[in-house]
């Protein structure tokens, strides 16, 4: 019997040891040091990233009022209105061009508020900005809003969304309570603003254009340069195998498939991959989303960029520097767009400035008197061969040069722009025979 229970004692003994190792197998964790990867790429943003809505914003809202036109550029006005519109709910979002009649009428007619962007959007990547009811809307571009404020019935307003380029129209509604609140809130007050007059180049095409001279500031900015390794680090996959060269003006950065050129006179970083597969086309959202997409991550919004065009063929989309006060800003030698080119998966061209103006010189700040928008108009009627079926836009915006006194100083002057044949060409001050300046 002793000898059956001392059998027992070791029995269980075995099983405990068994439990307690097997217990230490399952939970055993080596203290094994952290080992570091040098060609691992550490996350580079050059600035914050930036929503959608601060990309994709209006520059310009219109006014129809009893056969008058009233209009605004100014930043804080389309960001209370845009506000707003963020608040609405949109229902039944339908394609509306075959019942629309006269598309012109429709956008600049009586009681009629136009928002308008600089390019043309896809709706599928507003819908991140702008309320829809439903899952499913149709797919569309649109390059304005278009508010019908004074004939819309007792129970709906309604809201158009309007491609100019392409004559399309799609409407949607919105309660009565939230269009009553848009007329009381801007509608009402547009009168106070600067009035607009319609010039017709083509019989599909209106521009507008302000009655009266524009007070704009003309800005100096001390620039910051962009960190080119920064970039460097960002754009190349493995950043490691970059070799760097030194050339007269400027740098090149290169590996085996790709190629970064930083050019010191003009303020230009060019990045190109020539080795992606260009045979491919994705549609309007993917292209636009994807181009966003690709500069916030490395934080390239170093500057209020917005989104000014694209190119569904070329697959490309240009990105524009606006001034403080909600102007475009112009630079012959692109250094104040971002452009990219994209090829089937991969960015295949990346053009951009590699400066900042991060800060204004506020002491040296002036007012300036722009001529009106019809001694604007009366400059490119007298021009020799001037074809008004080519002119797509005329606009007050900024020329952005280096001061001629001080090499280091970034100028943004007030200037009339127009677009002609797709160029972009600047009225100048011997054009129209110099601009007034106000107090300093």
């Amino acid at each position: 019997m002793r000898y059956e229970n001392i059998k027992s004692v070791i029995l269980t003994l075995l099983i405990l040891i068994s439990i307690v190792l097997t217990w230490n197998l399952w939970t055993y964790q080596p203290n094994y040091e952290t080992m570091k990867n040098a060609n691992t790429v550490e996350e580079v943003s050059l600035s914050e990233k930036q929503e959608v809505q601060k990309i994709l914003r209006p520059d310009q809202i219109l006014y129809h009022i009893s056969g008058h036109h009233y209009g605004t550029s100014n930043t804080d006005e389309l960001e209370e209105i845009m506000k707003q519109l963020g608040q609405w709910t949109f229902l039944d979002v339908g394609n509306y061009t075959e019942k629309a009649g006269n598309i012109n009428n429709l956008v600049h007619g009586n009681g009629k508020t136009e928002i308008i962007f600089p390019g043309e959007i896809p709706i599928a990547l507003y819908r991140s900005v702008l309320n829809f009811e439903g899952r499913k809307i149709p797919s569309f571009n649109f390059d304005r809003i278009v508010i019908n404020v004074e004939n819309s019935s007792k129970d709906f307003g309604t809201v158009y969304f309007v491609s100019s380029e392409h004559q399309q129209v799609f409407i949607s509604h919105i309660s009565s309570a939230l269009l009553k609140g848009f007329q009381k809130d801007f509608y009402k007050k547009a009168v106070n603003l600067p009035r607009y007059f319609a010039y017709k180049p083509t019989a599909k095409r209106t521009i507008f254009l302000p009655e009266s001279e524009t007070e704009m500031m003309e800005y100096r900015y001390l620039p910051i340069t962009l960190d080119s390794n920064e970039f460097k680090e960002a754009l190349f996959s493995d950043p490691s195998f970059v070799q760097k060269s030194m050339l007269p003006h400027g740098e090149e950065y290169t590996n085996d498939s790709s190629k970064m050129n930083v050019y010191y006179d003009s303020n230009m970083l060019v990045y190109v991959n020539p080795t992606v597969e260009s045979e491919y086309t994705s549609n309007s959202y993917d292209l636009v989303k994807k181009s966003i997409d690709f500069v916030n991550e490395h934080g390239g919004w170093t500057d209020p960029y917005r989104y000014v065009s694209k190119d569904d063929y070329e697959q490309s989309v240009v990105f524009r520097l606006y001034s403080m006060d909600g102007y475009p800003v112009h630079n012959d030698q692109g250094a104040s767009e971002i452009k990219e080119v994209w090829g089937k998966n991969e960015i295949m061209k990346y053009i951009r400035p590699n400066i900042s103006l991060d800060l204004p010189l506020r002491s040296e700040t002036k007012k300036m008197i722009l001529p009106s928008g019809r001694e604007a108009l009366k400059f490119l009627e007298d021009r020799k061969n001037f074809n008004p079926e080519l002119l797509k836009k005329i606009e007050l915006g900024y020329r952005m040069e280096r001061d001629s006194k001080e090499n280091k100083i970034i100028l943004l002057e007030p200037a009339w722009f127009y677009q002609y044949d797709d160029t972009w060409v600047q009225i100048t001050m011997e054009d129209q025979g110099g601009f007034k300046h106000g107090l300093e």
